[in-house]
């Protein structure tokens, strides 16, 4: 299981390495017993405006019934099951050249800051997109403090009299 905090950072996966990287991974991942990192689905988090933002994960070939998002102690659990009666009926029918497409179960965790509320979650295309609210309430924001010159109001003074 791997757990995750939102980050701005690129992940390593997609760069001009890549399949080193990927190589490189499954091997310690065989050696440790945990799960390779490029075994996780990708995605993006996108900052909408101040409050607003989107999570979106790659997963083609998923239906919404193989997909379980839940929230517990701010952390938000994505995970996929295959429904393998499914795959193996079509395996039977179908004569692969080629099979390239990941249909590999998976679980992403993501910790969440306790401000950030998950709002609703949509699949479609092989993307699912879930948008969260970042919540600050009034008491915690920033406040700008105005400077008072009193030299100004000195000569506003003067000025009326």
């Amino acid at each position: 299981m791997s757990y995750r905090s939102f980050s701005l950072i690129p992940e390593l996966s997609h760069n001009i390495f890549s399949d080193r990287f990927n190589q490189i991974d499954k091997m310690f991942s065989t050696i440790t017993g945990e799960k390779p990192i490029s075994d996780i689905p990708s995605y993006d988090l996108i900052q909408k405006n101040d409050n607003f933002y989107q999570l979106t994960i790659s997963i083609p070939g998923y239906k919404e019934e193989e997909l379980e998002i839940s929230v517990h102690k701010n952390q938000l659990s994505i995970v996929g099951k295959k429904n393998t009666d499914n795959l193996n009926e079509s395996k039977e029918q179908i004569k692969f050249l080629h099979q390239g497409l990941k249909k590999n179960n998976f679980s992403i965790n993501f910790n969440l800051n306790y401000r950030i509320k998950v709002k609703e979650a949509e699949l479609s295309r092989g993307l699912l997109n879930i948008q969260f609210e970042y919540h600050i309430p009034e008491e915690e924001k920033p406040k700008k403090i105005i400077i008072k010159d009193t030299n100004k109001k000195q000569k506003i003074i003067e000025n009326n009299q």
